[in-house]
């Protein structure tokens, strides 16, 4: 096999430097194998050829486990071939066997850094300030560069919210692939889509503040008053609203304000001081 800096055979003297230490710079992918494993001789070509074609952005590292046995063990290495992918000082993931290209492929880009992200952050920073024919040329610029980045159609999802194209996100993020179910950002876009939902033939904001004034009670003008608020950004204002109605009527629209809370800690990614003080104050209602 021709000599690569990319790929590096590693022992239990040089294990800290090259792997732990080393995937504080970059992910580093370890190769258990050994020299009768037939799987083992398979995989290694291809972990080799993918270490040349990423360009550096991992490195292979390879462990034959019957001359460093200590280390196959401290590491719980039980079948071969294991690779392990190790990002800060630690292992975060790893398969087993000879995985096709295709997977093994699929199991470094849901790891590793893609030069395409700068592109999609960038189309978010042009969304941010109303520059939203710049935002969709970056996107498209990382599709021709990344065609399978998977933030992909989170971008193309956040871009449809920020231009007001409702039906076109809703069908986006029924769309989203299985891998983002769960993504933090599309959570959050799905709450803001019900905050969207609930100003559908809603009155101004000016009326609505009026109405609460005249009554306090106006679960329906609370409601679509926080909405108005989560749109445009005054979070605070809205979370403040949300309680009032959690306490106030907990059956309008099935404990909507419960629910619009937990929307809104989304959005605001699950932390920080506003998500903290009022999740304390939501609990102090709920027990």
């Amino acid at each position: 096999m021709t000599q690569s800096p990319l790929v590096v055979t590693v022992t239990a003297q040089n294990f800290q430097s090259v792997v732990l230490d080393g995937s504080f710079e970059r992910p580093v992918l370890v190769d258990f194998w050994a020299d009768w494993c037939a799987p083992c001789r398979m995989l290694m070509p291809m972990l080799a050829k993918l270490a040349e074609e990423y360009g550096g952005r991992f490195l292979l590292a390879k462990v034959n486990t019957e001359e460093e046995q200590a280390l196959a063990a401290q590491f719980g290495i039980r079948s071969l071939p294991t690779v392990q992918l190790f990002q800060s000082g630690r292992a975060v993931d790893q398969f087993m066997g000879a995985l096709p290209e295709s997977q093994v492929r699929e199991f470094l880009d849901r790891h590793l850094p893609q030069a395409s992200n700068g592109l999609l952050t960038l189309a978010l920073d042009r969304m941010a300030v109303g520059e939203f024919a710049e935002a969709r040329s970056l996107i498209e610029e990382a599709r021709a560069e990344d065609p399978n980045n998977l933030r992909l159609p989170l971008a193309e999802l956040q871009l449809a919210v920020a231009q007001g194209e409702i039906a076109k996100a809703r069908t986006l993020l029924a769309g989203l692939p299985i891998e983002l179910a769960n993504d933090p950002e599309a959570i959050a876009l799905r709450g803001q889509l019900r905050f969207v939902d609930a100003l559908e033939n809603a009155p101004p904001e000016a009326e609505l503040t009026a109405r609460l004034t005249t009554d306090p009670k106006d679960s329906e003008a609370r409601y679509q008053l926080a909405a108005h608020q989560v749109l445009r950004g005054d979070y605070a204002g809205a979370l403040e609203h949300l309680l009032e109605l959690m306490k106030r009527d907990r059956a309008f629209e099935d404990d909507a304000g419960r629910r619009g809370m937990l929307a809104v800690f989304d959005l605001l990614g699950g932390s920080g001081d506003l998500v903290a003080r009022y999740r304390a104050r939501m609990m102090n209602i709920l027990y």
